[in-house]
């Protein structure tokens, strides 16, 4: 904090000598906007980057801007996050972004909030306002209304459970859509098999 205390310190003393120049030609001084959260966290870093691990295995990369640590560092408020998904064998799936989040450590939970954009490396976008990562379950979930759209549909509709590659989705509440979608509890109905074919008839 005392780096922070410092560069804010001297940002203010050059935006004091400014306004004193600006003042000569009759012009206010800029006011900087207070930010709450840089004075009530723990600890303020910039450019954050962790890596998200089960068993040695690679889950995800989660990125910020910035990143607020409160209560001991077991929480995370970040600003302009982004966390990007990754499969058994450690190729990348999917991209999430989002303007604010918070991340539990203890848990390995993150919630994503406001323009949330999930982008699957096989073309699919998924857009809602409030989405929540469970790193135990490698679930994605909201409550939230969402628009899924991929090359053969476009899906709306408000909550959802699915894997962060969006392949196995589990709608909620659906609102409009195009193509199939299997919903919580059912599968895709497939044609009924044809009834067996008769014997000849033998011939007299």
């Amino acid at each position: 904090m005392k780096h922070f205390v410092i560069a804010a310190t001297a940002m203010a003393s050059a935006i004091i000598i400014g306004a004193l120049g600006g003042c000569q030609e009759g012009t206010k001084p800029p006011i900087l906007a207070k930010d709450s959260l840089a004075d009530s966290a723990d600890q303020v870093m910039f450019g954050i980057s962790t890596f998200i691990t089960d068993k040695g295995l690679l889950k995800a990369q989660l990125q910020a801007d910035t990143g607020y640590f409160f209560d001991g560092n077991s929480r995370i408020e970040m600003r302009n996050e982004k966390t990007t998904f990754f499969n058994s064998t450690g190729a990348q799936t999917a991209v999430l972004t989002s303007r604010e989040g918070t991340y539990i450590t203890a848990r390995s939970t993150m919630e994503a909030r406001m323009h949330v954009l999930v982008v699957t490396t096989d073309g699919k976008r998924l857009t809602t306002e409030q989405l929540h990562y469970n790193q135990g379950t490698n679930e994605i979930s909201s409550d939230s209304s969402f628009v899924m759209t991929e090359p053969t549909r476009e899906l709306r509709g408000i909550g959802f459970v699915s894997d962060p590659n969006l392949i196995n989705i589990q709608v909620k509440r659906v609102l409009s859509g195009q193509g199939p979608l299997p919903l919580p509890g059912q599968q895709q109905q497939q044609p009924a098999p044809l009834p067996p074919a008769s014997p000849p008839r033998p011939q007299h």
